[in-house]
């Protein structure tokens, strides 16, 4: 039977083991931080425990149970709570690190449960090499495949997002994907459609940005577009 100061460093390892990782994903602001990571990592070390040490005396022959049955179910429903911190985004998933960095405590709490202490340790630490050290290097790749959310804004009419392709195309800026949104208002006597743009772009190497911006505030009909977030074109004007 596990002792009493066994069971008390188990689950103390977990909870500072989950909360290593816990705390790199609470640093960048990710759905599943600090918190989240120990209670996963704690829960899974609980279960490891109850299902070696909780059934003892209950199997065939008074030798236990199964002990890899109950915490097997760890690695299924962490998979449902992963799920929650996924989100999609255009063509843009975001969450899936976060997602794995749960599921992956919960590995490392059934380990400390066993009391594989070692295995646990080193796979935090790696983990948080690879969430923060090889993040930094990822960044530094996404940069380089220069993508880019443009979102426009005008009032609709026939040709419209053909003229901005156009353009794009001119500036070899290539369309990933085009998200549409229309809101059909009245002007006086008539109705005319306010329309929302996003397209997800790949740009080139060296884009002419300026050029590209007085290509675009040409376009009849623009009235703002947004480029990563930041507002380049208000009407008709470059900021």
């Amino acid at each position: 039977m596990l002792s009493a100061f066994e069971l008390v460093l188990r689950l103390l390892s977990a909870t500072i083991l989950g909360g290593i990782i816990g705390f790199e994903r609470e640093v960048n602001n990710r759905p599943a931080g600090f918190r989240t990571h120990i209670l996963v990592t704690l829960g899974s070390c609980l279960i490891m425990v109850l299902s070696i040490y909780g059934f003892a005396g209950y199997g065939p022959g008074g030798l236990g149970g199964d002990p890899a049955r109950l915490a097997a179910q760890v690695v299924s429903g962490i998979g449902f709570l992963g799920a929650g911190t996924i989100l999609r985004e255009g063509t843009n998933v975001k969450g899936l690190t976060t997602a794995a960095s749960l599921w992956l405590s919960g590995g490392i709490g059934l380990a400390v449960g066993a009391g594989f202490y070692l295995g646990a340790f080193l796979t935090t630490i790696l983990a948080l090499f690879s969430l923060a050290s090889l993040g930094l290097l990822e960044k530094r790749m996404v940069k380089l495949r220069r993508y880019s959310e443009v979102k426009v804004k005008g009032i609709g009419r026939p040709g419209f997002i053909g003229d901005i392709g156009t353009v794009f195309g001119k500036y070899h800026v290539s369309i990933k994907n085009i998200v549409v949104e229309n809101d059909l208002v009245q002007e006086e006597d008539e109705y005319e459609y306010n329309i929302k743009i996003t397209f997800y772009t790949r740009i080139p190497p060296k884009l002419k940005r300026i050029e590209l911006f007085n290509d675009l505030k040409r376009i009849e009909g623009i009235e703002s577009v947004l480029w990563d977030n930041i507002e380049v074109i208000h009407n008709n004007r470059i900021l």
